[in-house]
């Protein structure tokens, strides 16, 4: 790269905060190439998460055959699909072709991708496996109980990181949203459902999500809350930020963790081995005591800035 394309390279990552060690060396190089074609012949961010979504759910469907040769397929379009995710924020960064909906349609991009490769795991097991043949009801039950747990996962990993962003590098550097700011939007957007029916469906899921996210960081809204009261024009004492920053990077690892590379490497791992059930294991175990622990410790640094926020340290 010369100068000038190392400094675009440099613009489209969120930041190297929040960057994973196997996206900064796989991913962002070659989603940067992917969206500086798009940039050139002017394809949009949500045109390339659209063929993402699509890449993905092809993917999760060769995961239903108990053949390596097919499985191994699929996982290399899980991996092409995962670099058209990172090259659609890496291209909305370089053109700042910023959207609500663009961030929407990128959340649902993995939602896609899991619900099928989820569904390809039961279907896998209940065909070819004697136990899960015989007892259909308990793959089932793992993948339901699996997936509301990889949605808290997923849900606290983006909110998390977003928070940390926020503070690292303010409103613009981060897409922080907060339910009572997207209800007054929705209130004021004049979205009917009967006009506007897919366009409110959306925003209304994406309500629900980040209403979700709220209600497991009572401690982070108390703060948040604290901060309007305080500086109720934004301007967020320096020191704050800082000692934010110091407490919440320590922790984006675990946000990391629970994001798509760890998963994935999970999910490969027992496709190799050709037990995929033991994929629902790992998240209802590791993952979910990473998230658990991730929610305790972003918490209790967030009461004890509140205490000092109150306190008149800043």
């Amino acid at each position: 790269m010369n100068k000038l394309d190392k400094e675009d390279y440099q613009r489209s990552l969120k930041s190297m905060d929040t960057e994973e060690h196997i996206d900064l060396a796989f991913y962002r190089p070659i989603g940067f190439m992917w969206a500086r074609l798009a940039a050139r012949f002017g394809v949009s961010p949500n045109a390339i998460t659209i063929a993402a979504i699509f890449l993905g759910i092809g993917a999760g469907i060769l995961f239903y055959f108990p053949e390596l040769r097919l499985n191994v397929i699929g996982m290399l379009l899980l991996v092409w699909a995962n670099s058209f995710d990172s090259a659609d924020g890496q291209l909305a960064r370089l053109t700042k072709q910023y959207s609500r909906i663009g961030r929407i349609l990128d959340g649902l991009c993995g939602d896609f991708w899991f619900v099928t490769i989820y569904l390809a795991i039961v279907f896998r097991e209940i065909d070819f496996s004697p136990f899960f043949g015989d007892h259909p009801w308990v793959i089932w039950c793992m993948a339901c109980v699996t997936g509301i747990c990889h949605t808290k996962q997923a849900a606290m990993a983006d909110y998390y990181r977003q928070f940390h962003l926020y503070f690292l590098k303010g409103e613009d550097g981060s897409e922080l949203d907060s339910v009572s700011q997207l209800r007054r939007q929705l209130d004021e957007s004049g979205l009917t459902w009967k006009k506007n029916f897919w366009k409110r469906l959306t925003i209304s899921f994406y309500l629900a999500y980040t209403r979700q996210q709220e209600a497991t960081s009572p401690a982070l809204q108390a703060l948040r809350r604290e901060l309007h009261r305080r500086f109720p024009s934004g301007n967020i004492p320096q020191a704050f930020r800082d000692d934010f920053r110091r407490e919440s990077l320590p922790l984006m690892k675990y946000t990391n963790i629970l994001s798509f590379n760890w998963r994935v490497i999970t999910l490969f791992t027992t496709l190799f081995i050709r037990q995929p059930w033991i994929y629902f294991v790992a998240e209802l175990t590791v993952f979910n005591i990473l998230l658990v622990y991730m929610i305790v410790r972003h918490e209790r640094f967030c009461r004890q800035l509140t205490q000092r926020l109150e306190n008149g340290d800043y």
